[in-house]
């Protein structure tokens, strides 16, 4: 593949997301001191979330990585069949990379950027990726691209494969995710999307998955907490609150909460919020689909072709859209 190409290639790095303190402490305010309290996802992936997280994803009654991997393994030439070699890989969310980095037989990309939310958290992995396939052209982009999915020129013309695993789009109300994937598709430029979904399945399931026996989701819920403390300067005290993870089947969504032990009042600089005992933080959303639901919403996002593999059990889909 690649990586026997004459020309060695050295990571580059583009960062578009710049922090502004004085924004998140607004936003977290506003969401803490709403009717009903909340917190935007993103907060929970701190150092300390992202390593937690990482050790979700071996847990035994967290299935979707897995689930996914082996749909991977089992039809990846099929779906490389349907797309073309050459094409830039746009892996969103990278993290390790590790997941768009399994797909370079495969896909044979010409160039391959990661998107995430900080150069500094791509740099090293990116970094010892580039090693491994130099023949690879390779960028990592620094983009919170939940807000708004615009690739810099560096990322370079011509049609894209972006790529979305492990059920992130979850994350998004189905509005949102109507908005996220029109702008996919906008990104791909001709090419395709392929996405990882994860599909409605018996209630002990999913709930499990949330909400394990080791308590790790419980620690990695709770510790949004410390890092609320660092940007908004609150004091939360985090023994004062338990985890909780249920599933709105009105809505077709997991819901993680944090919930208050005891009436306790959090102050941060300039305001404070009063929490009576069983108060909720709502701190995250996965909503689920059926396959004919995320089928139409690729389509009213403008993919006229869309193909997906699930599992034996169906309890995940991967997703190929593509105009």
């Amino acid at each position: 593949m690649a990586s026997t190409a004459s020309r060695v290639f050295v990571p580059r790095f583009v960062q578009l997301h710049h922090g502004n303190a004085a924004a998140v402490r607004a936003e977290l305010a506003a969401g803490l001191q709403a009717s009903a309290a909340f917190t935007s996802p993103k907060y929970l992936y701190d150092a300390l979330g992202s390593r937690l997280f990482d050790a979700i994803t071996e847990l035994p009654e967290y299935y979707p990585t897995r689930t996914e991997a082996a749909i991977f393994d089992r039809h990846g030439p099929a779906m490389a069949a349907l797309i073309p070699v050459g094409l830039t890989l746009v892996d969103l969310g990278a993290g390790n990379c590790q997941k768009a980095a399994r797909l370079f037989e495969l896909l044979h990309p010409a160039r391959y950027v990661a998107v995430d939310i900080s150069v500094a958290f791509l740099r090293d992995a990116l970094t010892a990726l580039q090693c491994q396939h130099p023949g690879l052209d390779m960028l990592g982009v620094g983009l919170d691209f939940s807000a708004q999915l615009t690739l810099p020129p560096d990322a370079g013309e011509g049609s894209r494969l972006v790529f979305y695993p492990g059920s992130s789009i979850g994350n998004f109300t189905p509005e949102d995710a109507l908005v996220f994937l029109r702008q996919a598709r906008q990104a791909a430029n001709g090419g395709a999307v392929l996405i990882g979904v994860d599909l409605i399945k018996p209630v002990a399931v999913l709930e499990a998955a949330y909400d394990d026996a080791l308590g790790v989701t419980a620690a990695f819920n709770r510790s949004l907490l410390r890092h609320i403390n660092h940007l908004l300067g609150s004091d939360f005290e985090v023994g004062q609150w338990r985890h909780r993870a249920r599933f709105n089947a009105q809505d077709a969504r997991i819901e993680m909460h944090l919930e208050a032990l005891q009436d306790l009042t959090v102050r941060w600089p300039g305001a404070q919020r009063h929490f009576g005992e069983g108060e909720h933080i709502h701190t995250e959303n996965s909503c689920k689909y059926t396959p004919p639901q995320f089928d139409a919403l690729l389509r009213e996002a403008g993919f006229s072709r869309v193909e997906q593999w699930r599992d034996e059990q169906d309890w995940f889909a991967v997703f190929l859209a593509r105009d």
